[in-house]
């Protein structure tokens, strides 16, 4: 059937398919040599962020607007299936840094994505995104984590626990409580960085694969952050989740 007109229609572009190639050379070239190391040691592959940095695939998705390559959703796709393929930790770089920063591409004001995806774009910086509690996983509504408004400031306190590359990661989308007595609708979402006092980390979680991408929880203890450090409007946190 593979000549089949009708199959022709889901074929991807040839553009796509060069993307794939150069992918697959790179990570054959650049990262498979360290993936076993890196699972066996659970380290951070930081050879593939150098590598995929040097070639402008860490972060594909960011618009050109910011600095980035403005790829679609299938090019992100095919970036993070062949780092995958040689290394499934390694994969978790483009992957997360898309997961993370999302929500700031979709609802972010412009100064926010300036400040935010520039860096990220060039490498300078990584995301993650924090959403998920010790008792809040599948019921993210009912996160306990709170932002409470201070003048010109918001102030976190709340721990949020699986996240992917937390601290290596400089950045990262927060989701916090805002008004208790709405429930989902009281909910918004914040950038955090790494460098801002009160934010720390647990020991990384022990698993079973995908050892080399750190799963940490995050500390927020009187995390004051500017109040235009929220994404969007207060209580819209699920317009823009991924």
């Amino acid at each position: 059937m593979s000549g089949s007109a009708d199959f022709d229609l889901y074929r991807p572009s040839e553009e796509h398919d060069m993307l794939r190639e150069s992918v697959r050379a790179l990570a054959e070239a650049k990262i498979v040599p360290f993936a076993a190391a890196v699972d066996e040691e659970g380290r951070f592959p930081q050879e593939a962020l150098d590598a995929l940095v040097a070639n402008d695939l860490h972060a594909v998705h960011v618009p050109e607007t910011y600095g980035g390559a403005g790829a679609d959703a299938l090019a992100t796709v095919i970036v993070i299936e062949e780092v995958a393929r040689a290394c499934g930790s390694s994969s978790l770089i483009p992957a997360v840094n898309k997961l993370g920063s999302l929500p700031v591409i979709l609802s972010g004001s412009e100064e926010l994505k300036h400040k935010y995806l520039g860096p990220l774009a060039k490498g300078d910086a990584m995301f993650s995104y924090a959403l998920s509690e010790p008792d809040a996983g599948s019921d993210a509504a009912g996160m306990k984590t709170r932002a409470v408004r201070d003048g010109d400031f918001w102030v976190l306190n709340g721990v949020k626990r699986w996240i992917t590359n937390a601290g290596v990661s400089e950045y990262y989308t927060v989701m916090a409580v805002t008004d208790p007595d709405k429930r989902s609708k009281g909910i918004s979402a914040f950038v955090v960085e790494k460098s801002d006092e009160g934010v720390s980390f647990g020991a990384p979680e022990k698993k079973l694969g995908i050892k080399g991408s750190p799963t940490r929880e995050v500390y927020l203890d009187n995390v004051r952050i500017p109040a235009d450090r929220m994404i969007g409007a207060e209580g819209t946190w699920l317009r823009h989740l991924p």
